[in-house]
């Protein structure tokens, strides 16, 4: 049992281990995303956070040592990002079909998603840094967290709010849209990339390509107008 102890420990310590049981916890969620023939309810990144969770608290790991470990992830959600501008440029001959209906699409749901979201939390009885962190929670995580830093929120609490964010869209997405007779793949894409980011971008390329290709134009597009408009709100808000 010492020599588990003093092996657990040593291994706490490397980098490696954090961003295996990363992809670990992904690729387990990810097989039984499969297995439960693509359900919506399963979805692999709320998976990968509860059995993370789970070993973070199992071991007493703190965050900071996980993270460590886990930032070359981090670190790729900048190129990943970067890389949305490929869709845009692959669907520009539809994109320029629908620009307009678009463009008003980004406006709506932007402002909806900022101020929506600080109208419930006003209501819930948040205040000050805890209600700014509210604001860029629909856009992805790299340009959350800088704007959540400009207008004076907590970008770690920022954080847990786009994931959380994102995973409520990836899973409600398919039934809502069906439920409402929403067809056009190019609509669903590109609420589900205005609303959930990342993650329900990569739930849309999951259902349809079109879809996902839409959601990564409206992902990068929020991304760029979050930036532009959060401070905006909140200098007029607070």
């Amino acid at each position: 049992m010492t020599d588990l102890t003093e092996l657990w420990i040593y291994l706490s310590q490397g980098p490696l281990l954090w961003l295996t049981a990363t992809v670990v916890a992904y690729g387990i969620g990810d097989t039984l995303f499969v297995l439960s023939g693509r359900s919506p309810w399963v979805n692999p990144v709320l998976i990968a956070v509860v059995l993370l969770s789970v070993a973070l608290i199992a071991t007493g790991t703190p965050y900071e040592t996980f993270f460590g470990g886990a930032q070359f992830v981090h670190f790729l959600l900048g190129p990943a990002t970067v890389a949305l501008a490929l869709p845009l440029y692959a669907n520009l001959s539809l994109v320029r079909s629908a620009a307009l209906p678009m463009l008003a699409a980004l406006l709506a749901g932007s402002l909806v998603a900022m101020l929506s979201a600080i109208a419930v939390g006003w209501a819930l009885g948040l205040r000050g840094e805890v209600l700014l962190s509210l604001v860029p929670k629909s856009a992805t995580s790299p340009v959350a967290l800088g704007v959540a830093e400009v207008i004076g929120g907590i970008p770690s609490l920022t954080a847990a709010l786009v994931i959380m964010t994102g995973i409520t869209g990836a899973v409600i997405v398919t039934p809502l849209f069906n439920a409402l007779g929403l067809t056009d793949w190019r609509a669903r894409g590109f609420a589900v990339g205005v609303a959930a980011h990342g993650i329900g971008t990569a739930r849309a390329f999951q259902v349809n390509d079109t879809a996902g290709a839409f959601s990564g134009i409206g992902m990068g597009l929020n991304a760029l107008l979050t930036a532009i408009l959060a401070p905006l709100v909140a200098n007029w808000l607070f």
